[in-house]
């Protein structure tokens, strides 16, 4: 008689699939390194054939990348089971897998997270930090269960408008412009450009459109905090949203650019798939609170 697939098979593979190791996805499950082993070898057993490569760095076969996305959907569509019984027991519980990026994590859900846990204690928010344009895809994919999009063209009914950021020039607070009120954003020509690819490139091209001047990044540089360094050590200037001011060390100001240019922040579950109970539970909570 064939083994059959279970959901706790299922379990491991994305947990060591999104831990990058057995140790550290047990240590997510709850249980022991080996109880991951032994779930992962049967999971093998059951499939014909390995899911993950276990030399140096953990990582899925081809075979594994194939099943991952249904066994995310099995474990999500379990855990959301769950999660209607808790919230019939007493309130949302569970845990929800939230994605954002760098600058949402540093300036907004810090407040967020304070709030969510003093009104539904029994939920757990595990935050993954993303670059703008991945975390869609993260969405719908079922790798989380909720996320904050940057100007989304469209979002699903229920999506909540969390806010609106304009952009700034990243400066030494040194440099000639950073006392000014404003600035035109054809006045950082005279300087290097520091591009973060991690996001926000869409809004700072439109600025520059706008002002019809040419968009001459001098450097691009994939972290934002590496572009923050480079700004503190007199490199060149950037232009970031005005939610980076938490990430910023001594040294560096964000002065507001002209033409204005903002960018919209939403707070949503999947478009193709059931939300999660508890995430409906954190959206009005944060509507509550806007």
């Amino acid at each position: 008689m064939a083994t059959e697939v279970n959901l706790a098979q299922l379990r491991a593979l994305v947990a060591v699939a999104e831990a990058g190791g057995f140790g550290a996805a047990g240590e997510e499950l709850g249980i022991s390194q080996s109880a991951v082993s032994h779930a992962i070898a049967a999971l093998e057993r059951a499939l014909g054939g390995p899911v993950l490569h276990r030399g140096g760095a953990v990582r899925p076969t081809p075979l594994g990348r194939e099943i991952l996305p249904h066994a995310r959907a099995a474990v999500t569509s379990a855990d959301a089971v769950a999660a209607v019984a808790a919230r019939r027991r007493g309130g949302p519980a569970g845990t929800v897998r939230l994605a954002a990026p760098s600058t949402v994590c540093q300036g907004l859900l810090p407040g967020l997270l304070r709030e969510w846990q003093a009104a539904h204690p029994r939920v757990r928010v595990r935050v993954f930090e993303g670059e703008d344009g991945e975390l869609g895809a993260w969405l719908e994919s079922g790798t989380v269960d909720a996320a904050v999009l940057v100007d989304p063209d469209a979002a699903p009914p229920g999506a909540l408008p969390l806010a609106e950021d304009s952009m700034h020039a990243l400066l030494r607070d040194d440099h000639p412009l950073a006392a000014e009120p404003v600035i035109d954003v054809r006045d950082l020509d005279d300087d290097p450009f520091l591009l973060s690819e991690g996001g926000c490139e869409r809004q700072i091209r439109e600025i520059y459109r706008r002002a019809g001047a040419r968009f001459r990044p001098g450097h691009r540089i994939r972290e934002l905090a590496t572009v923050i360094g480079m700004v503190q050590a007199g490199i060149g200037v950037s232009v970031m949203p005005g939610l980076a001011r938490a990430m910023l060390p001594a040294g560096c100001v964000l002065v507001p650019l002209a033409p204005r240019v903002r960018r919209r922040l939403v707070l949503t579950g999947p478009a193709g798939r059931p939300w999660h109970p508890a995430v409906t539970a954190l959206l009005e909570t944060a509507a509550g609170g806007a």
